[in-house]
């Protein structure tokens, strides 16, 4: 009998490196035999998955080996989306994209948009576009989560997720608002592991009981966009039960800072200053003070006189004002949320009982800035987490906001037990970076003095011209969005086929599926890609894409550049761009090339680097013309330096790899990483692990790593000054006005403390008439479009159903498995239900991305996924009911976050005799060297214990 080896020997040499699956970046270990790749798992050193892999991770052969990965560059020589490409050498392609590019660069930068997807390298491609010198460079952020990103900077100098964690080590009460099983999944899921070892609650607030939510103690089925009543409802209560950390609020929040009470004045709402600019503040007798002057104990209630004679009240009792209105009562958010008053009360009287009742400490002894010792650090426990779920709304931005003022009060901001900052965060409040692309400041062969993407503070900072027309052709930094953090990636194909606010010359597109999953209005999109002037010519004159994979996209380029997997290419994941830090500490880490292709494909890092050299832009060549880095994208990680000392990578910096953060470029710098296992972390001292925004010892450690200027508090904004300038503006006040038919959705949406208005789709049509609200969320184990591609997810995950409540579906006659049509104001879509009761009856729901158009990523034309499965985005528009313009973008109107989920629909029975999802585009032509695999894919045959493998002795 032969004996069954239990642990055979897989590979014959292991490397690790960054998964790139989803935005993770969990470490792996990967396993080669022969050279090719054999089995990847996790790697147990590593800071963000200790060893943990998700499905995804460990699939990511399947990527790597993908029969959709582009072979050589591609140039178009028949009409857009018919496949008709020829094959063509590097040579060629790069000379070809360099004679567009130069073209514009030389006539008007602003006439190229660069905009990339979750490319995880923003640090270098936004460097790129503000030397080429154009404004119209952003990444996906705008349709996937900026409300998050900009409502945390803004308020705390950090954000959920990727700038902040949930102490799971500590916390008792765990509440989660909109997180779906993809970003930040493997930390998430060993963190609930030990919080409910510990016995810790864990309260979710989501549409949809799957995942993260199906483990929870309490799910809140809540209705989609309504996040933000339910948190100032809990928000009312804590104010009217007086369960709130005036310390706190007092100490570390701009609470008592004075604001102007002259309404009708161009100041009103403002900070009340001194001569030195310095934000005011009073003590109890009255007595004016800069905000920091030594020894002031600051009122919160105290209202005052100011020396011109006009009045000024502390932001606390503007806040108590408005948080102690009936209108925020538990029931009046009962009506909107769907969740029953008297569970609001109870669960804010949980949260105050376990912040203020149950709290804890850590003996660490800390001093303050202001040079304050306080013996130990004291926890809130109660801990939140948020995502998508509340940020793709039209409201997300003040939602996200709400939940940052809900820990304010409870003072569970970076202490034990709560959330808390990752390193290297927090930063200012707002981050000191201003979006470059002013008027004059955009000129034919220069550099853009700043970067395209920053935090404006107010009028003066946005990119309009003296009528108020946008500058950015996304229309990022406008009236219609003046905080657009990240842009709006999901207008650029719409403003660029209508030429609003101008016309540009090339679209360059990297790894953004804008031809399917990532557009909203996915039919129309195409049709605008392929839509022509009077003359025969493209509206969009010229598009060069950047992918490793024979996506949607694809077939509207006129220049594909393949890019490579990422076995087979350097990545840095760098504290300048989205770092990998801890609570802990910070950390950063690399990819780098385990394999080498066997396709005619390049990083796309390396190409960039190369058309910058080529095109002579200023940091990417020497005094001589030639290129500053001819060993492409991992001699940039090396030798760039962002500032003297800061470059890519913080670890092993100077020339012997003794320094950190700070430190001169070290030519083994890649090589130190590899030995370590890809990775590089620090420990924060103990003394500087909480209360970060006003510790000094965190603060000192922030200077000399180079993450904060100065060694000066972060102040937490309880109320957001910016937003009332612009409210000021929409007033009639100041130089700079917005269109009139943008200023009552600028004063009351922009409110400097947070609130909630209904989303907009919802309050532009008949409830009758579309009385459901749908949403889409990832999968655990796909992540967008490059991962329903993969053989293997393809067997967990090949098609896609609209999920619905029983009760629901029986009022409509509908039962499981039937086929039904889904409409919108905008589309319609037929699909298949599948049937379930942890949903919020008024809401349906799907997996993203997931349909495929047929022939597209080397995948049958038959496939599940194209006859099978679907995308809501068919149901979406850019737009609200009632046409463009006039205040009718479908997004939020301080950031332009792009509201997906804010879409209603109703649901009818369809006819029988159902078996193929609709809308069905045409097929697609398979570019050259591109074809779907003749029979079931046998990736790692070779290695099986098959008989015949045996008897050959493998």
């Amino acid at each position: 009998m032969e004996t069954l080896d239990l642990s055979p020997v897989v590979s014959d040499e292991v490397t690790c490196t960054t998964c790139y699956m989803c935005a993770c970046r969990c470490g792996i270990r990967v396993h080669l035999r022969n050279g090719q790749v054999r089995y990847i798992e996790g790697n147990p050193d590593h800071p963000v998955n200790r060893g943990v892999l998700c499905a995804k991770g460990s699939a990511g052969i399947m990527n790597h080996l993908s029969p959709a990965r582009l072979r050589k560059p591609l140039k178009r020589v028949g009409p857009r989306g018919e496949g008709a490409f020829e094959e063509i050498g590097w040579e060629e392609a790069l000379g070809l994209a360099q004679s567009w590019l130069s073209e514009v660069r030389a006539k008007d930068p602003a006439r190229l948009a660069f905009f990339t997807g979750r490319d995880q390298s923003q640090a270098l491609t936004g460097w790129w576009a503000q030397a080429f010198g154009t404004p119209n460079f952003a990444a996906h952020g705008g349709f996937c989560s900026v409300n998050m990103a900009a409502a945390g900077l803004y308020t705390l100098g950090g954000s959920f997720w990727e700038f902040g964690e949930p102490d799971f080590e500590r916390t008792k009460l765990f509440l989660m608002f909109g997180v779906a099983e993809d970003h930040d999944s493997n930390p998430i899921k060993l963190g609930l592991a030990r919080l409910k070892a510990r016995g810790a609650r864990f309260v979710s607030v989501n549409p949809v009981r799957t995942g993260y939510s199906a483990i929870a103690d309490t799910w809140l089925p809540i209705r989609p966009g309504t996040d933000g009543a339910l948190v100032l409802a809990l928000i009312h209560e804590l104010f009217r039960t007086r369960k709130i950390d005036l310390a706190f609020l007092r100490a570390w929040t701009n609470s008592p800072w004075l604001t102007i009470d002259a309404p009708g004045t161009a100041e009103h709402g403002l900070f009340a200053r001194g001569e030195d600019g310095r934000p005011l503040v009073a003590d109890g007798d009255g007595r004016l003070h800069a905000w920091d002057a030594p020894d002031v104990s600051p009122s919160l209630t105290a209202s005052v006189t100011l020396t011109d004679g006009r009045r000024a009240r502390p932001v606390f009792v503007t806040m108590a004002e408005r948080y102690l209105d009936p209108a925020l009562a538990p029931e009046r958010a009962a009506a909107v949320t769907g969740i029953d008053a008297g569970r609001i009360r109870a669960l804010a009287a949980e949260i105050a009982r376990v912040a203020f009742e149950e709290a804890i400490t850590v003996e660490t002894p800390w001093t303050d800035w202001r040079g304050v010792r306080h013996e130990r650090f004291v926890g809130r426990p109660v801990a939140f987490h948020a995502m998508r779920g509340i940020s793709a709304h039209a409201n997300g931005f003040q939602t996200c906001r709400a939940l940052h003022l809900l820990q304010m009060l409870l003072g569970a901001v970076d202490c034990p037990g709560a959330w808390r900052y990752k390193s290297p965060y927090p930063r200012p409040t707002p981050p000191p970076i201003l979006p470059g692309g002013k008027l004059g400041e955009v000129a034919p062969g220069a550099p853009l003095p700043r970067p395209p993407l920053g935090f404006p503070t107010g009028p003066d900072d946005l990119l309009v011209d003296a009528t108020g027309r946008p500058l950015r052709i996304d229309k990022a930094y406008s009236w219609e969005a003046p905080l657009a953090a990240h842009g709006m990636m999901h207008l650029v194909i719409r403003n660029a086929w209508a030429g609003d606010p101008y016309p540009i010359d090339v679209l360059f597109l990297y790894m953004a599926n804008m031809a399917w999953n990532s557009a909203m209005n996915s039919a129309g999109t195409v049709r605008m890609l392929t839509d022509t002037n009077p003359d025969g010519s493209y509206r969009i004159p010229r598009i060069i894409y950047a992918d490793a994979y024979a996506s949607e996209t694809v077939a509207y380029a006129d220049l594909v550049l393949p890019d490579t997997t990422y076995l087979e290419r350097y990545d840095a994941i760098s504290l300048l761009d989205r770092p990998i830090g801890s609570a802990e500490g910070p950390a950063d880490a690399i990819r780098h090339p385990v394999v080498a292709p066997d396709r005619d494909v390049r990083p796309f890092q390396d190409v960039l680097l190369d058309l910058g050299a080529r095109l002579g832009l200023p940091g990417m060549v020497r005094e001589d013309g030639t290129p500053r880095y001819p060993g492409g994208y991992a001699d940039y990680i090396v030798n760039h330096e962002r500032a003297p000392g800061i470059g890519p990578l913080a670890g092993w910096r100077g020339e012997d790899g003794r320094k950190e953060g700070r430190g001169e470029p070290n030519p083994r710098q890649l090589e130190r990483y590899i030995e370590n296992g890809g990775f590089w972390k620090m420990r924060l001292p103990e003394q500087a692990l909480f209360m970060k925004f006003a510790n000094r010892a965190y603060l000192e450690h922030a200077v000399a790593m180079g993450f904060l200027a100065r060694p000066e508090p972060v102040v937490l904004q309880a109320y957001l000054e910016p937003l009332q300038r612009f409210r000021l503006a929409a007033m009639g006040h100041g130089d700079r006005q917005p269109p009139d038919h943008l200023r009552g959705r600028i004063i009351a949406c922009l409110d400097p403390l947070p609130v909630w208005y209904p989303p907009f789709e919802g309050e532009a049509v008949e409830e009758a008439d579309f009385p459901l609200r749908a949403v889409t969320q990832r999968p655990a184990a796909m992540y967008h479009a490059w991962g329903s591609q993969n053989a293997w997810l393809r067997q967990i995950h090949g098609e896609n159903r609209l999920y619905m409540h029983r009760g629901t579906a029986s009022r409509l006659g509908i039962a499981d498995d039937d086929w039904v049509h889904v409409t919108s104001h905008h589309g319609r879509i037929t699909v298949q239900v599948r049937l379930m009761d942890g949903v919020e009856p008024g809401t349906v729901w799907t997996w993203n991305a997931i349909g495929k158009r047929a022939g597209a990523w080397a995948l049958d034309p038959r496939a599940p996924e194209a006859t099978r499965g679907f995308l809501l985005n068919h149901l979406i528009s850019e737009h609200l009911p009632g046409g463009e313009g006039e205040a009718r973008l479908n997004a939020d109107p301080v950031t332009g976050q792009a509201a997906w989920y804010d879409l209603r629909v109703r649901v009818e029975k369809a006819e029988t005799g159902r078996s193929v999802t609709e809308p069905a585009l045409p097929p697609l032509a398979p570019p050259p060297g591109i074809a779907a695999p003749k029979g079931p894919l046998r990736f790692g045959a070779a290695f099986g214990r098959s008989p015949e493998n045996r008897a050959k002795g493998r």
